[in-house]
This record gives structure tokens, sequence and C-alpha cells, in this order.
């Protein structure tokens, strides 16, 4: 009979970890131009894009759950798929050794220019769930 190797340099993700993931795919999701709901449908889109097996509804499920994380090459098409930086989704901040600068936030009145008021406009003129996509996202890249 053989025996088989488990690696021992293999570190599960953990608990947070699978919740992490999941509130970045949910949040991607949801700024999708094409809705997705739920588990079935997330699962049928998916494998739609992907040239590997396909995964089942259960399987999707553990990801919009925070049960499990996919595996790097589906993380790479739900990434391209959903226009997302592959490294946020499965981890949720930019590589080490990248250069994403951070810049220090503009004075007030640096801010508050005739383009800035018509944006802000815009953004009053949409429905409440639109809204909280785009604070949503102000909030995401404000922690980067």
């Amino acid at each position: 009979m053989g025996h088989y190797c488990i690696s021992q340099n293999v570190r599960m993700p953990t608990i947070e970890e699978k919740v992490s993931f999941s509130k970045r795919l949910d949040a991607s999701l949801r700024r999708s131009p094409e809705p997705v709901k739920g588990a079935t449908e997330l699962a049928l889109r998916f494998n739609l894009r992907y040239v590997g097996d396909a995964v089942s509804a259960q399987t999707a499920h553990k990801w919009l759950t925070g049960r499990a994380i996919p595996t790097h090459d589906k993380l790479a098409t739900i990434a391209k798929w959903l226009n997302v930086d592959e490294h946020w989704l499965h981890y949720g901040a930019s590589p080490a050794g990248t250069n994403v600068r951070k810049h220090a936030a503009p004075a007030m009145n640096d801010v508050i220019t005739p383009e800035v008021i018509t944006l802000a406009q815009r953004i009053l003129l949409l429905p409440p769930h639109q809204r909280y996509l785009i604070e949503d996202l102000i909030a995401q890249l404000r922690q980067e």
C-alpha cells in the first residue's frame, strides 16, 4: 500500500482569512455590472469563465460564507472576471515591495473644485444602493 506525504509547509487559511476573503468577494460581486445573487448563480457564472473542472453551488456557497478560499487558479479567474486585483481579493492588502504610494490627504480648500461639486451632485442623484457601493469603494480605497 502506498503512503501519501503531506507537506508540513502548507499553511491552511485561518477562519478570519476566510471570512475576510468572503467579504471582499461579496463587495466585488456587488460592484459587478452583472449582479450575482447567491451561490448557484456565482457557480454558474464562474464556470462559464473557468477552464478547469466546474465548481458546485456548494463550493461557491463556501466561498460566500467564509468557509473556504478558492485555489490560486480559481482566484485568478474570479479576479479577472470581477476586474479586481488578485492579491487584494485573496489577502486584502497590497503585496510587500510594490510601489503603492500613500498620499497625504490634500487640504480641504484644494479638494472642493467645480468638478468635485458636480461629482457629489451626480452621486446624490444615484439610488441609495448605488450610493452605498460608492461609499464602500471609497472606504476600501482609504484603507489601502
